[in-house]
């Protein structure tokens, strides 16, 4: 079973943010996290960054760990 957290505008806003801070466009990250063997193309991510779709709590672990962040960095 596949978990998911509801698409929110501010978790999308927080990874967008944390990922320009990073320097990363769209894309970068997208190959960043298919390198770690998650799946999340350019457009995906753009979708979960503008609150449109859900993110899994694998994605998030995923992203998580590209931008070395914390859980609550998601969520402020």
């Amino acid at each position: 079973m596949n978990q998911g957290i509801k698409a929110d505008k501010s978790i999308g806003e927080n990874i967008r943010k944390y990922r320009n801070a990073k320097g990363l466009t769209q894309e970068q990250l997208s190959a960043q996290l298919q390198v770690r063997g998650c799946d999340l193309s350019r457009g995906t991510l753009a979708k979960i960054e503008a609150g449109i779709r859900h993110i899994s709590v694998e994605e998030l672990n995923a992203v998580k760990a590209v931008l070395e962040i914390s859980y609550e960095d998601f969520f402020k």
